[in-house]
């Protein structure tokens, strides 16, 4: 037991030598010492947002599991929300505020803090409209591709999204938008954009939930928007071979041919931003409205 002082508290860190990625030799420790480095970067599109952690106590070679309620062991000094449940009653979850929250939760084998699309004040108006491209196979070209073609949709409509790596196999495309409108209506905006988008590219997109149906097609998955579900935060670590983090880019940045979705891992990620801002610092204060959305998107009915 090693107890490291964060923000004021003494935490008790354990088992720092515990491997949690095989393939890279990364150690628990290691992941502490990450996401105390990355707090200052990273806590800004975390703040005031409930958490669903994702726990891998024993490695990401083992079996792991979410949990969104706070366990009742978790110190007084990390911050709750309390949120509605969508089948009634509530819960207290997670909201990283520091530093130490970071490095706690850590320690507790949480590799990926993936955050709510809304934060405290109005839970269930979402501050950012997210659109996951979902590739059918391993390869990056097709997302690629897509991400220009979405991007190109949404300036027709007066919208600007911002890009970003999951650390996964895809990219999520991210609108910020001012936080009035509750998440049904956002997501009924976000449906509309992707049938539009079907019917224009119908051989490379489909908005399918079945993957049965989808016949080699590139997902566009809307299902994230919607009250107490969930995305990845840029910066946040993936319980993935070699520990990639998620990255928001420039998009001229997408058009470098060597990027993947796995390109940046806490192995790299200090070098970018030693040389480049994070992309998306000023992000939140540019919130746009959607106020009048549906009747540009119902000129395109037909495509």
């Amino acid at each position: 037991m090693t107890v490291i002082h964060v923000d004021d508290h003494d935490i008790e860190v354990s088992n720092t030598d515990k491997i949690l990625f095989d393939d890279a030799g990364i150690t628990k420790g290691d992941l502490i010492d990450y996401y105390g480095r990355i707090a200052e970067t990273i806590l800004p599109h975390l703040a005031g947002r409930p958490v669903s952690m994702e726990r891998f106590p024993d490695g990401i070679g083992e079996e792991g599991f979410y949990q969104k309620a706070v366990p009742k062991y978790f110190p007084d000094w990390i911050h709750r929300a309390e949120v509605d449940l969508v089948e009634g009653g509530s819960q207290d979850q997670v909201v990283v505020e520091s530093a130490a929250t970071l490095v706690y939760l850590a320690d507790q084998g949480c590799i990926t803090p993936h955050a709510w699309l809304s934060r405290e004040g109005s839970l269930d108006c979402p501050d950012k409209l997210v659109i996951d491209l979902d590739p059918p196979g391993t390869g990056f070209e097709p997302v690629r591709e897509v991400a220009f073609l979405v991007r190109d949709f949404l300036g027709e409509i007066d919208l600007s999204p911002c890009v970003m790596t999951t650390g996964s196999r895809g990219l999520h495309l991210i609108v910020p938008i001012k936080p009035v409108i509750p998440f049904d209506r956002v997501r009924e905006i976000a449906i509309k954009m992707a049938g539009i988008l079907e019917r224009r590219h119908p051989d490379r997109l489909t908005a399918e939930i079945r993957k049965e149906k989808r016949k080699g097609r590139l997902f566009l998955d809307m299902l994230r928007n919607a009250y107490g579900q969930t995305s990845v935060p840029p910066y946040a670590v993936r319980a993935r071979s070699g520990a990639p983090v998620a990255v928001p880019l420039d998009w001229d940045e997408l058009s470098d041919r060597s990027l993947v979705s796995t390109s940046y891992t806490v192995g790299n990620i200090f070098r970018r931003l030693g040389q480049k801002e994070d992309p998306w610092k000023d992000m939140y204060s540019l919130g746009q409205s959607l106020e009048g959305i549906t009747e540009k998107l119902d000129e395109f009915r037909g495509g």
